[in-house]
């Protein structure tokens, strides 16, 4: 039987924030328990008891919103629908303001394993252009807490080359995390989505997107300053101390299979991509009848197939096995994803190395500078 994760959306925050397109709605009145009802009847619908689950992941939104009997009810519903025995990984994300050492206690309890913490900056001013609704202190106040509580593998969320951000800026608060010790970091670049706060702002004017010339300035000094401090990258924003990558973001990166459960979340189950409804009015109507809560779902095709592990294999360090490229069958196609390939391996960018055996392509260094623009072109 094959080994799968579990995804697992909490869609509700304090506030949302400038940069976020998630789905994600500030909750009124009963909306949360109302909500775990419909997550149940979702998950009952999938007989998870007979899967081997490897990995699960509750995300959001801020699931640390809920309170603690709302944390120890979504803890049961999972506990009851999946044999936690066989989880090697559990994590749950958390916002600092929404986190005190009850509900940490609450989490341990539950056996979740990793905690990831977003913090995004360090400075007060950042946070709050950003919209966030904690400052340092609560974060240091979450952080530390966890420690207390037990937590050994800790990862913090961080985002870099936005508006107004300075180099000092980011050396500050990478300098800052880093003397806190977490387990993993993940650093992400900021891109302004269309139908959020920041776009708004971008298309009147208010702000500007960031200078490609600084962001390569972060990106470089991130890897750099990391790396001398025992983080490994095993992945173009990913960091991990002590083999402590996080297991269920692979599962995504490598196309492994994966249940996504509740409003707008996604999954990769016998070939099909899917996606869930993205109002929580729908999702409970079609919960309520029994009804998979599906809003797309399509059957990936050779191509699909094939830009998928392009696009998600190329950002882990460890690159892609070579067969993927020597199994197209389009002579013409093969050749010309084989001359793109060559191309960016004399300019430097690509790797083509021995891996135990195997023949397998690599972004350098360099590469991940322009990652996108590689990826684009190697597609089918």
């Amino acid at each position: 039987m094959k080994e799968k994760g579990l995804y697992v959306h909490i869609p509700f925050c304090a506030r949302k924030c400038n940069y976020c397109d998630f789905t994600s709605y500030v909750p009124i009145k009963n909306e949360i328990d109302f909500y775990l009802d419909s997550l149940e009847r979702e998950m009952k619908m999938y007989n998870m008891k007979n899967e081997v689950i490897k990995t699960i992941f509750i995300g959001g939104g801020t699931p640390t919103i809920l309170n603690l009997e709302q944390l120890r009810r979504l803890f049961e519903i999972i506990s009851s629908e999946v044999n936690l025995e066989n989880v090697e990984e559990y994590t749950i994300e958390a916002n600092p303001g929404t986190l005190d050492i009850e509900k940490l206690k609450v989490i341990k309890a539950a056996g979740v394993n990793r905690l990831s913490i977003g913090l995004q900056a360090i400075q007060d001013r950042n946070l709050k252009f950003m919209g966030r609704i904690h400052n340092l202190k609560d974060f240091e106040e979450s952080y530390d807490n966890a420690r207390k509580v037990g937590f050994d593998n800790i990862n913090i969320d961080l985002i870099f080359a936005f508006y107004g951000q300075t180099l000092e800026d980011w050396k500050e608060t990478l300098e800052y995390i880093v003397s806190k010790n977490p387990e993993h970091i993940s650093a992400y670049s900021l891109i302004i989505e269309e139908g959020t706060d920041f776009y708004n702002r971008y298309e009147h004017g208010d702000i500007t997107d960031f200078d490609e010339n600084s962001f390569v300035k972060m990106y470089r000094y991130t890897v750099n300053y990391l790396a001398e401090n025992r983080y490994k990258q095993y992945e173009i924003s990913n960091f991990s101390k002590n083999s402590l990558e996080c297991k269920h973001n692979i599962k995504y990166w490598l196309c492994e299979e994966y249940f996504g459960i509740g409003v707008s979340a996604s999954g990769y189950l016998n070939g099909k991509r899917y996606t869930n409804v993205k109002t929580l009015e729908k999702y409970a109507e079609l919960t309520n009848s029994n009804v998979f809560p599906r809003g797309f779902e399509e059957q990936l095709t050779y191509k699909d197939a094939f830009n998928e592990k392009i696009m998600l294999g190329l950002r882990m360090n460890r690159g892609i096995n070579y067969s993927l490229i020597d199994g197209i069958e389009n002579e013409i196609l093969k050749k010309f994803i084989e001359k793109t390939i060559d191309k960016y391996e004399k300019k430097g960018y690509i790797e083509i190395c021995k891996d135990d055996a195997k023949k397998v392509i690599k972004l350098t260094q360099s590469g991940r500078e322009i990652s996108n623009i590689i990826i684009l072109d190697l597609m089918l």
